[in-house]
């Protein structure tokens, strides 16, 4: 089971910073994500920025219902520096 988020930061080249109540910080690339009818949406800049955390904080989610898997996230995650 992957920890819990505490925050989710959208950054200008479509990827996610993601901070964990570890205190793990990791970026996720959005970019292979964002096509087709239903994750097309998110290669919409002002549309990618509305992302935010589940209410159960294990994922997150777009205001349209698209959501990525908290493993995905997890496990494809890149680790990066906390600043």
């Amino acid at each position: 089971m992957e920890p819990k988020l505490l925050k989710v930061e959208p950054l200008p080249d479509f990827s996610l910073k993601l901070y964990y109540e570890t205190g793990e910080v990791k970026q996720f690339d959005v970019k292979p994500y964002a096509n087709g009818s239903w994750f097309g949406q998110l290669a919409n800049s002002y549309y990618f920025y509305r992302v935010r955390l589940t209410d159960d904080r294990d994922g997150v989610e777009w205001p349209d219902g698209q959501d990525l898997a908290p493993h995905e996230l997890y496990e494809l995650g890149v680790a990066v520096d906390s600043g």
